[in-house]
């Protein structure tokens, strides 16, 4: 069904009924999402039953110390234009992480580099076999009744997370041509072979994610950057340990999410914030991304807010059909759809 939207030029132009107002939303909405991400992996930003959210009233704790010495390391790197800047960071914050779990630090209390923070016994190993989720699914059940509105779900998140993702990081890479992604269908194509391919090979989905923004900051911009970093994952395969390591403690990545999403803010000018009926869906757009915890229901509210808001404006000329249709198609999606599945 993705490739099918993508054949049929569907996803092309629900990009295209987005304003140029909605796409520069889109790219400072991700922005803060992520790095809402970073703080909340770095415990800086912990949940809480009362406000939702509540800063970490330990803010001497080796999680949120290791994180401020990553993001002050990572910051001084990049506005010196240092290459490499946020891999340099990341370095500084594993080089942390070992030593304060060395001397002992964080035990004895709920710290996560006592609970999750792994030191790798090794830097190489045998990559695991995939035979486990290879090729392990049941279209049968898939395509079962009883899923037909999980798999709509899932087919309007894949599409709408895509989308917004794209129009976030291409416009962060300078892509956009008058508002316009060239050869989207492209982009497109690519995107819905890797879900269906990482389908086969069982792996979580493949699409396009919005930490690419950070290979950008570093400069990449071209399919060339792209197969690049499939080649040096390939390679990187042996290092399973050393990756698991990293990985296993997000105080050391946390750092990049949060200085690439303030990088992406920059965007949130070139809102048209004196037009009410542009500025109200895009500020949507803006808070919803991050306060739903999702791009496509961000997406969503600026979608179905823009056309409503020109008709009553008596401007319905500048909402096109497509707009119109889309947003007729997401109301029902979210009335009939999603609450029959409880959100």
């Amino acid at each position: 069904m993705f490739l099918a939207l993508t054949l049929s030029g569907a996803r092309e132009q629900v990009m295209r009924a987005m304003s140029p107002s909605l796409k520069s939303a889109v790219g400072a909405g991700i922005g803060i999402f992520i790095a809402f991400i970073g703080l909340q992996n770095a415990t800086v930003v912990l949940k809480d039953p009362g406000t939702a959210v509540t800063l970490n009233p330990n803010v001497a704790s080796p999680d949120v110390t290791i994180f401020f010495l990553g993001l002050v390391v990572t910051g001084i790197l990049l506005a010196r234009r240092v290459p490499g800047a946020l891999l340099l960071g990341m370095g500084s914050g594993l080089a942390a992480a070992l030593v304060a779990r060395g001397l002992g630090l964080g035990t004895g209390g709920a710290s996560l580099l006592e609970t999750q923070f792994r030191p790798a016994a090794s830097l190489l190993a045998v990559p695991p076999t995939p035979a486990a989720t290879l090729f392990q699914f049941d279209i049968a059940a898939a395509l079962s009744v009883q899923l037909i509105p999980l798999v709509i779900l899932v087919l309007f998140m894949d599409v709408f997370d895509t989308m917004g993702t794209l129009v976030g990081v291409s416009q962060r890479a300078g892509l956009l041509r008058d508002g316009e992604l060239p050869r989207a269908r492209r982009a497109f194509l690519a995107d819905a072979g890797g879900t269906i391919f990482g389908a086969f090979l069982g792996t979580s989905t493949v699409t396009s994610y919005v930490e690419s923004a950070a290979g950008v900051e570093q400069g990449g911009r071209t399919g060339l950057t792209a197969a690049t970093a499939g080649l040096l994952f390939l390679l990187a395969l042996p290092l399973t340990p050393l990756i698991g390591m990293v990985g296993s403690y997000p105080p050391i990545t946390a750092p990049a999410l949060v200085l690439v999403g303030a990088l992406m803010m920059r965007a949130i000018s070139a809102i048209d914030w004196d037009d009410t009926t542009e500025a109200i869906p895009a500020f949507l757009v803006v808070i919803g991304i991050p306060l739903t915890f999702s791009i496509a229901d961000g997406v969503a509210l600026g979608l179905v807010a823009y056309p409503i808001l020109k008709i009553a404006a008596g401007r319905s000329g500048e909402a096109g059909l497509a707009s119109r249709i889309i947003a007729t198609l997401l109301i029902g999606y979210f009335v009939f759809v999603r609450s029959s599945i409880g959100g």
